[in-house]
């Protein structure tokens, strides 16, 4: 394979541009119909279906024909073959305008189609001349010359208004015509072709050519291809009629706004390119399929009139994403569509050195033919369903197949790969520091040698993993967090905004986030063992998208039916059960003497995102951060603004970096694999049940008193404005958590877990004592400085309890499983443990729906919250009782161990 190291810069760069330019105006030809189209429809009376054919027709063309032209290519050479087909091409459009009939509009359609076949003439013609480590970057930049379908938009409506659609066709006729002439004369033969010339040598046969025809893998690169290319292709054709139809704008309008489209699927090519060379194509197609599925789905959901009935009669209320909202998501579905490009080209000529325009020819085919058979597809969908967004609908089933077939083939060939399998893999950027022969190692990502109880690898190079994974995790878990228990900030202000909620209402909502999310936990307790924590930290950070996008657009409307917010509020329920998932990993990556301070760092800074959210949100929601993109804010009745929106929007841009960190950053664990059944082991485990009991005591109580404390305090104090102080209660139990794992990994998670609860039964009852009661107003001061004691309380409880199950499991798997030895002991207390961390924070979870639903049937049952303080008193003495009798009397699980009389793990002995 040619390295390009004896190909001079100067013929690389005209070799390049030429090549680019060349492809911009092929594509700018191609895609033609996306403008004229309109006026042709409406002069032939065309059905839906009928003018969905003919905008296809070209892309049929440029489809089948790119296999042959890139035998061709590697046959003759790309400066013959691409100069001969735009001058064909320029013809074919100039006979456009002699059409007199729909067939033959089609005919000439056909001859137009030939435009699309330059694609793989440029790809075969452009990757002779780079080498492998530079040909990522450099087929990037020839494809952003897809940027042509956005030209067409921007500048033909403005001809076809001056000169019809005729004067459109006569001039990209004579641009493509003329580009082909420039080509032939400027462009030179590629040095492959030359040094063949020179040695005589034959060019490869058609059979030779069409060989790796055969491998799965091929028609793999073309599925993705279909949707990266094909539904750019197609959605480029169809956007502006559909948005001509349900927008009611002009041509003009609807062409400028499916440019946005096109720009960003086109020009962003280049960085695909450039991305696929340094992180790997693997990682960007991951990226592509990921955030597509988020936006189809959103560009997917119709226009929707809801009739609930209520108990006042029928409330009505309608869902319906504008042109603005539509234009964006459209945007951003076309930016990761251009990397996933770049990409799928990055794979073929690594994968494939001697055979890019056969392969080349077939995977440009396949993404051809998606424009062709998409939009024909798009109107009979239209004509079937009458529903517009049935072609994003169509869409998102696809690129779920295409991101699931990519996943498990992937998944297949890691297991495969071991020795000489492994060795043969072709060098892409994410195998090169595996390609060393004999290594076995396949990814760089995943840790299959992870020894973090030795000393010496832990010092060498285990420590810096490890704290790269905690740092990575943090920010993650912090969005999780805020998004969660956003709604404790929300419902306090939604009758502000003219939301007509009753208290037990406001309550139900401020609650479910936490219903839903410790029963997410329960599941999520389970995943990172079964998908890896790298692939499942992303993932679930990523989720986070659905409700904060959910909540921007549901507060907007006043006539919101409050189904549509109990819905929105268990969506939050994503973010809470993120922590289990996040516990467990990080319990993988630290030995025993730190799991106890990098546990605390992760929860403790984790849950510091409740107290961010509780500042943020109010300053956000009295500004126009987002501007028209944003939504209009609510007028109150004292003359101010309020952007409640912001509290949902605010976080996307944050939670885009974060799951984007979580892919490049994180580490798998092999021996961190493990199924269901084998972690199920610890519904056995009586510890696990107590622990439960315990963190529910603690961390049950933080994210309870986050969750109800500002609704609480406003209904108890009304004259305090309370907003301006909450957050400051889940700061401190998220700093006080972070701060003081080192005091339970020096004095023992048991021992400090008894005197916490101690602390809060105090605190509970200053709570209890400084409340209004019997016409007596109490004390704001004293109450909230109560508060801020059980606050501080539960962040110790926090970091003690968790400190305390990796040292529980240390002594009980030797004694339940006295059959394994020392290395296997220790694997499975470490995997029992992380287990058990998660499993403990799902049902300790919640308490963020028990503690604000306590509060609100007190009210509701006797006019105020005593009893549900009662009961939290009592609950934290059985607590305390727990914890003396089974962990730190004499005689206790964790007495010795505690007091140093016994070493941390007898399996390592």
């Amino acid at each position: 394979m040619l390295d390009g190291s004896h190909v001079s810069k100067g013929d690389q760069t005209r070799a390049l541009a030429l090549s680019t330019i060349a492809f911009t105006v092929c594509f700018a030809v191609w895609t033609i119909f996306s403008i004229i189209g309109v006026a042709i429809k409406k002069e032939l009376g065309l059905t839906e279906s009928e003018f969905g054919l003919l905008v296809a027709t070209p892309i049929l063309t440029g489809s089948l024909t790119r296999l042959i032209l890139g035998v061709w290519t590697e046959k003759y050479g790309g400066k013959i073959v691409f100069s001969l087909q735009m001058i064909l091409t320029g013809l074919a459009t100039w006979a456009l305008t002699l059409a007199d009939s729909y067939i033959m509009y089609l005919i000439a359609a056909l001859g137009i189609g030939l435009a699309g076949g330059s694609f793989i003439i440029g790809v075969a013609y452009v990757s002779r001349w780079y080498g492998p480590g530079k040909q990522g970057t450099a087929l990037g930049i020839f494809g952003a010359g897809n940027v042509g379908a956005a030209v067409t938009k921007f500048l033909a409506p403005f001809v076809m208004v001056a000169y019809g659609w005729q004067g459109v066709a006569q001039v990209w006729a004579a641009g493509i015509a003329l580009m082909g002439v420039i080509f032939f004369i400027l462009a030179k033969d590629d040095p492959m072709l030359v040094e063949r010339r020179k040695t005589g040598v034959k060019a490869p046969s058609l059979r030779e050519q069409f060989a790796p025809l055969k491998n799965l893998q091929v028609w793999r690169f073309s599925l993705y291809y279909f949707f990266v290319f094909g539904a750019f292709v197609a959605l480029a054709l169809w956007m502006p009629h559909y948005l001509i139809d349900v927008y009611g704008v002009d041509v003009k309008t609807a062409g400028m706004s499916a440019a946005a489209f096109s720009l960003s699927a086109s020009l962003f090519r280049a960085y695909g390119g450039h991305l696929s060379d340094r992180f790997g194509a693997r990682s960007v197609m991951y990226w592509t399929f990921g955030f597509s599925l988020i936006f189809l789905f959103m560009l997917s959901y119709p226009p929707t009139d809801y009739v609930i009935q209520g108990k006042d009669g029928p409330i009505h209320f309608t869902t319906e994403m504008s042109r603005w909202p539509f234009v964006v998501t459209l945007f951003c579905l076309g930016f990761f569509m251009s990397l996933g490009k770049a990409a799928v080209y990055k794979h073929i000529p690594v994968y494939y050195p001697k055979h890019v325009g056969a392969v080349g020819g077939l995977v440009g085919m396949i993404g051809g033919l998606g424009g062709f058979i998409l939009p024909i597809m798009f109107g009979a969908l239209l004509d079937l369903t009458g529903i517009y967004t049935s072609c994003f609908a169509l869409l998102f089933v696809l690129v779920a197949i295409a991101l699931g077939w990519m996943h498990m083939s992937i998944r297949q060939m890691e297991r495969a790969a071991h020795g000489k399998t492994l060795d043969e893999l072709p060098g892409l950027p994410e195998m090169q520091p595996i390609h060393i022969p004999g290594k076995t190692v396949m990814t760089t990502h995943t840790l299959d040698d992870w020894r973090p109880e030795d000393k010496a690898f832990w010092d060498e190079k285990g420590r810096k993993i490890a704290r790269r994974n905690l740092w990575l995790s943090i920010p993650a878990l912090l969005l999780a967090f805020s998004v969660w228990m956003v709604w404790s900030m929300v419902v306090a202000r939604l009758p502000a905004i003219g939301f007509d909620f009753t208290p037990g209402q406001l309550f139900w909502l401020a609650a479910l986030p936490g219903l839903s999310g410790a029963t997410l936990r329960i599941f999520y307790s389970f995943m990172v063992p079964i998908f890896g924590g790298r692939l499942w930290t992303t993932l679930s950070t990523a989720s986070l998208l659905l409700p904060a996008i959910g909540i921007g657009y549901a507060v907007q409307n006043p006539e919101t039916p409050y189904l549509i917010f109990m819905t929105l509020a268990l969506l939050c329920g994503l973010g809470g059960g993120n922590f289990a998932s996040s516990m467990a990993n990080i319990a993988y990556f630290f030995p025993k003497a730190e799991k106890g301070n990098a546990l605390a760092l992760n929860a403790g800074l984790g849950n510091l995102g409740v107290s961010v959210m509780q500042f943020l949100v109010p300053i956000v929601i009295t500004m126009g951060v987002f501007g028209a993109m944003g939504g209009a804010p609510v007028q109150l009745a004292d003359g101010g603004e309020l952007w409640m929106q912001n509290a949902g929007f605010v976080w996307v841009p944050f939670i885009i970096i974060a799951t984007i960190a979580a892919w490049l950053g994180m580490n798998d664990i092999a021996d961190a694999k493990a199924s269901f059944r084998d972690q199920a082991v610890i519904f056995t485990r009586f510890h696990n049940w107590i622990m439960c009991i315990l963190y529910t005591g603690t961390f049950g109580s933080f994210i309870g008193y986050s969750a109800g404390f500002p609704l609480l305090t406003k209904l108890m104090f009304p004259e305090v404005n309370a907003l301006q102080y909450v957050f400051l209660g889940p700061l401190v139990g998220a700093l006080s958590r972070a701060a003081t794992g080192w005091v339970s990994d020096k004095f023992g998670g048991g021992r400090v877990t008894f005197w916490t609860f101690a602390g809060m039964i105090i605190a509970v009852f200053g709570v209890i004592t400084f409340l209004p009661s019997d016409g007596v107003s109490g004390s704001f001061m004293g109450f909230f400085a109560c508060f801020m004691a059980l606050f501080m309380l539960t962040g110790i409880g926090n970091a003690s309890t968790f400190q305390m199950i990796p040292a529980i499991m240390g002594r009980e798997i030797p004694r339940l499983m006295p059959n394994l030895d020392a290395a296997s002991s220790r694997k499975q207390a470490e995997r029992e443990s992380a287990a058990i961390i998660a499993f403990t924070s799902a049902i300790a979870a919640y308490g963020a729906f028990f503690i604000p639903k306590a509060y609100g049937t007190s009210i509701a049952m006797t006019g105020a919250p005593f009893m549900a303080l009662w009961g939290f008193l009592i609950f934290y003495a059985i607590c305390l009782v727990l914890t003396w009798f089974y962990y730190t009397r004499p005689g206790g699980v964790l007495h010795d161990l505690e007091r140093g009389r016994l070493p941390a793990a007898p399996a390592q002995a």
